[in-house]
């Protein structure tokens, strides 16, 4: 009985931000999670890495074992410890402290160690930013919902840029300005018809250079196409407004739940242990 009410407590304060210490936990985690993110980053620089190496490598050490203990911790107090191994969070979370043990294996790999930039996502539920949550959930189900437009918006696409970059070849192939074959005709239909434009391969006729801007301006109008359909899936989804709460299921691990639900709206598992 004792060691349960010591794992309902370690789960209040890894898991919850509504008690004043799992909000301090969370803070000094993500203020962790920020210092680890410029280590790796000042590493990566030779002239940094050179003067500050050994110091950038104790650091990553010690900051690797403390995120160990964390999702250890996170195991331990979960009821169903694989649902939250096999969540998002739980992913990251492993994901997150791989590359300092692969680097032992693998040269090199501790810069993979960037992933953990991830785990500040938890910054919408700790700070009780429960609306952006209810928003970015309406985003997720309208994009769910215009998956169908979407795929067939991209199979369209696809085949436009080939006949597009077959064209292209027809007409540049025998330039040597770079349409040595479709393939790299279709590539520059690709960056041509996306606006990015890197300007690695140009027509050089008057005919390619005719077609190269129907292309731009084609690009515009493509671009606005799938805009077009996830702002109309949003206006028909229902943004079940109420309020979303800090609450993490221990039986699932899962989030989003309203302020006044008692019980996980994913498993069925009770919110709050009495």
């Amino acid at each position: 009985m004792a060691d349960r009410s010591l794992r309902d407590r370690v789960h209040e304060i890894i898991f919850e931000a509504d008690t004043p210490e799992g909000k301090i936990f969370d803070i000094s985690l993500l203020v962790l999670i920020c210092f680890s993110i410029l280590v790796v980053m000042l590493e990566s620089s030779e002239d940094y890495n050179e003067i500050y190496g050994t110091a950038f490598f104790y650091i990553e050490w010690i900051l690797t074992i403390i995120f160990t203990i964390e999702y250890v911790l996170r195991l331990w107090v979960t009821i169903r410890p694989w649902s939250y191994a096999l969540s998002f969070y739980g992913i990251v979370d492993i994901l997150a402290i791989l590359p300092s043990y692969l680097s032992l294996l693998v040269p090199n790999s501790q810069y993979f160690l960037i992933i953990r930039i991830l785990r500040l996502m938890r910054v919408f539920r700790i700070f009780k930013l429960g609306q952006y949550l209810s928003e970015g959930d309406q985003l997720g189900r309208a994009i769910i919902a215009s998956r169908n437009k979407i795929a067939v918006f991209l199979f369209a696409v696809s085949i436009l840029v080939i006949i597009i970059g077959s064209v292209m070849y027809l007409i540049e192939g025998g330039t040597n300005d770079g349409f040595s074959s479709i393939p790299r005709a279709v590539y520059w239909a690709i960056v041509t018809i996306t606006t990015v434009g890197y300007g690695d391969i140009t027509p050089q006729t008057q005919i390619g250079q005719f077609l190269s801007a129907m292309v731009m301006i084609l690009g515009y109008a493509i671009i606005a196409v799938p805009t077009g359909i996830v702002t109309n899936e949003m206006i028909n989804t229902d943004p079940k407004g109420s309020r979303v709460s800090t609450q993490v299921c221990r039986y699932c691990s899962k989030e989003g739940h309203a302020s006044d639900a008692e019980f996980c709206k994913y498993c069925g598992g009770r919110l709050n242990e009495v």
